[in-house]
């Protein structure tokens, strides 16, 4: 079984994680939180997002935490931006990378996004015109690629046309979200084989919730095909709020557990990444949902 060498993992739980908390955590705690999170070797930690506090209040402190972090030059440390004025918030900020969002169906666009799919797709043209002007990296994230709890199963001829639009837009980099984990080893394999007839595999990530338990294969199923980056949250922390059900993301350990087992490069220690998830479960006051973390106490 031929396997990938090396995988760079993708930091979402301070981000993706944190907005999903009822727990409001403290600026302070979250800036210890991600310095553990960058002394574990994570080379991608995505930070906050730039979004009005109207809507997710638990990341009205984006620009106090984004300038409080101790920055290593080793990892990337992108804000999520939903629009051009989030993009303006995020470069204010100081930011050197950004992601975006765009989904693959039009009832989760409309509900998630307040826009068609279509209309949420010119908003990504604008931001990526804007980060090219000002030199900044930006990842895109195709959301709902494997099912919509709305519409159901999503056509792959969707998911890739949403996602060839990124990449030719100028997207370096794109997750294909499955938001509210439904997917499982062979729809995952025929999804990205189908996307990979417009977009090349080295371009793609996968982000996977684990709602039915089927994230960790679904990292392997990728694995398998080529893909080489693969996005998760520590203790597991995650879900979406548009998903009834909807459980967190795979968690960072018991996928670098799994990696490790492969014999698969990513340059993380276990132990801090661990003692990350650890550090925020307590702040949070609740449950870690890595069997590694549970398993290592």
């Amino acid at each position: 079984m031929q396997l990938v060498e090396r995988v760079k993992i993708v930091e979402v739980s301070a981000r993706d994680g944190l907005q999903n908390e009822p727990t409001v955590v403290s600026t302070e705690d979250k800036i210890t939180f991600i310095n553990m999170l960058s002394s574990a070797g994570l080379p991608v930690i995505e930070v906050s997002s730039c979004v009005s506090p109207k809507w997710v209040p638990q990341l009205a402190d984006f620009r106090e935490v984004f300038a409080g972090i101790a920055m290593r030059n080793t990892v990337s440390y992108p804000l999520l931006v939903p629009n051009v004025r989030g993009f303006e918030d995020g470069l204010g900020a100081g930011a050197e990378a950004v992601s975006i969002i765009a989904s693959a169906s039009e009832s989760f666009s409309q509900k998630n996004n307040n826009c068609s799919i279509d209309e949420g797709l010119e908003r990504c043209k604008e931001i990526i015109e804007q980060s090219v002007q000002h030199n900044i990296s930006i990842r895109g994230y195709v959301s709902c690629t494997m099912g919509c709890p709305y519409e159901g199963p999503i056509s792959f001829s969707e998911v890739t046309r949403v996602t060839e639009a990124l990449y030719r837009m100028g997207c370096t980099e794109i997750a294909l979200s499955d938001t509210i984990g439904v997917g499982t080893p062979g729809m995952v394999q025929a999804m990205i084989r189908r996307v990979m007839e417009k977009v090349p595999v080295e371009t793609l990530a996968v982000h996977f919730h684990d709602t039915y338990g089927q994230a960790l294969v679904n990292i392997f199923a990728a694995l398998q095909i080529g893909v080489q980056t693969v996005d998760s949250s520590v203790a597991g922390l995650g879900g979406c709020p548009y998903a009834s059900g909807a459980s967190g993301n795979v968690a960072s350990e018991d996928l670098l557990y799994m990696l490790i087992g492969l014999g698969i490069k990513t340059d993380v220690d276990l132990t801090e990444l661990v003692a990350a998830g650890e550090f925020i479960c307590s702040v949070l006051g609740r449950e870690n949902r890595s069997r590694v973390a549970v398993a290592l106490r």
